[in-house]
């Protein structure tokens, strides 16, 4: 199987992935792609949260399907990180990342980035505003998905290292380090063609 040029973050709530794949994207000169944008799109379409969307997607299988289908477009192209929970899945000839992070100090920083971007993290936390809310919200959120891709793909855990060519805890480094760990690994990997 030839490697394309793309890489594929997923990782835990909270965890900066798509932070990571922005700044990736800019210092590769790559297009940036995220799922969980596509999927934001179709929750506003809707008129509702991300948790109940993915509620919805348990019997409507055409949310799964329009995310599915946009995620094998992209495994088309070229040049291209894409911030997705199952990219490794869609785009296996990738190079796959993982970024790690505890539920907990996830609740945290998402409840900052909430009071600092307070439409964009509604999105994905309701009007939860105690760290305890959001930490329920993403174990609730986190339970669904693997339930779904479970039931959809055969996938038992989405968040395994087994689907993964690395991992990155982001609990303890910042933004630029965790990005730069990424490209030198993706650069090793592709020279490994």
């Amino acid at each position: 199987m030839n490697k394309k040029h793309i890489i594929t973050i997923a990782g835990s709530l909270g965890s900066g992935k798509s932070s990571t794949a922005k700044k990736i994207a800019e210092i590769l000169g790559y297009e940036h792609r995220s799922t969980g944008d596509f999927f934001r799109s179709i929750a506003e379409k809707r008129g509702v949260s991300l948790v109940d969307l993915n509620k919805i997607a348990e019997t409507d299988l055409s949310v799964d399907k329009e995310v599915d289908d946009r995620n094998i477009e992209i495994g088309k192209m070229e040049n291209i990180v894409l911030d997705s929970r199952l990219g490794f899945h869609f785009i296996p000839d990738s190079f796959k990342v993982f970024l790690d992070i505890s539920p907990v100090i996830a609740s945290r920083r998402i409840l900052e980035d909430k009071k600092n971007n307070p439409n964009r993290s509604k999105e994905a936390t309701g009007s939860f505003d105690t760290e305890e809310k959001i930490l329920n919200s993403i174990s609730e959120r986190l339970n669904l998905e693997k339930n779904r891709y479970k039931e959809l793909y055969g996938i038992d855990d989405n968040t395994s290292p087994i689907h993964y060519d690395l991992i990155v805890n982001t609990e303890k480094v910042n933004l630029e380090e965790v990005s730069k760990k990424v490209i030198e690994e993706y650069n090793n990997w592709l020279n490994k063609k």
